[in-house]
């Protein structure tokens, strides 16, 4: 049974319709991580392409439609919006504690902090005097440290030179610092990142050699003891209550803190770019996936960092 919604959003006030439609078949009880009987929904479509989802305090979940420069919100009462556009063609975003959203703003390769009325501040734009290559995702530590990997994807959109940095790296901002430390330098192309509730453990996605990656957290931000996690790299990651890791790409791949793969969720698109836990309870896993946005209820409950 399919539901209608009808929303207004974009900088004309279009009036789009949205439907809430079941996918893909009900998961059974033999899932550890699937609610039972839950089923894949679209819950939005229409998009260009998505992708960095995000959820505040409150449940709602934030995510881009990057060709079309803007930031949509999915509430949890159902109803989509528009939050920022333009939006410097965000891509990765992640909430911090107090509230503000930090967007990895493709079009000038910088970093945004954008408050709840939408104003936004840029906080970095360059590494030691170069143009970044393209933030294209990150993720903050407990304490307000942020992570965020920096691969080269050249954009029809740039007015810029080739590639300024001699290579695509991992950086990290301290709380309160205005400069970025390079911490790792030996990936081939990273992308996806997320890391552990205690702020212990930070997991980082090469999606140029279809790996992913675990590293120790140090006290000073910087990591050490780089260790394969899986055989396999991501667009987008994010990581639920009893520490499995969930990877994108062909659907989402889940594996278990050992490393161990235990479900792959199906998406009927070619491409799944990223996804996160929102909802009041934060038991509802949203996928970003081309044009479309989707919904699947799990039994775990997604972390919760602020």
């Amino acid at each position: 049974m399919a539901r209608l919604f009808e929303t207004r959003f974009g900088r004309g006030g279009l009036l789009a319709a949205f439907v809430l439609t079941a996918v893909a078949p009900a998961f059974g009880a033999e899932s550890r991580i699937v609610a039972a009987g839950a089923v894949l929904q679209k819950v939005a479509g229409g998009f260009e392409f998505t992708e960095g989802p995000t959820a505040d305090a409150e449940g709602n979940v934030f995510f881009t439609d990057q060709p079309n420069d803007r930031i949509l919100r999915y509430g949890v009462d159902g109803k989509l919006s528009t939050f920022l556009a333009p939006c410097g063609r965000s891509n990765g975003m992640y909430f911090d504690a107090k509230g503000d959203l930090w967007a990895c703003a493709d079009a000038k390769n910088e970093l945004w902090r954008i408050d709840p009325a939408g104003k936004k501040q840029v906080v970095i734009t360059e590494y030691r005097g170069k143009l970044l290559n393209g933030p294209n995702d990150l993720w903050i530590r407990p304490d307000g440290g942020i992570y965020l990997t920096d691969p080269f994807y050249k954009r029809s959109y740039w007015n810029r030179g080739p590639m300024e940095q001699n290579g695509q790296h991992v950086y990290y901002l301290a709380p309160g610092r205005a400069e970025l430390v390079r911490v790792a330098e030996d990936l081939a192309q990273p992308n996806g990142i997320v890391g552990t509730p205690d702020g212990k453990i930070l997991y980082v996605a090469d999606l140029g050699a279809g790996k992913t990656y675990a590293y120790d957290i140090q006290a000073d931000g910087t990591l050490a003891g780089k260790r394969l996690f899986c055989e396999l790299g991501s667009d987008g990651m994010t990581i639920d209550e009893e520490g499995n890791v969930y990877l994108t790409g062909k659907g989402v791949i889940v594996f278990d803190r050992s490393g161990a793969k235990i479900e792959h969720i199906a998406v009927p698109e070619s491409w799944a770019a990223n996804v996160c836990f929102g909802g009041k309870d934060r038991r509802t896993l949203f996928i970003t996936a081309m044009k479309s946005l989707y919904a699947l209820n799990l039994r775990v409950k997604g972390v919760d960092l602020r």
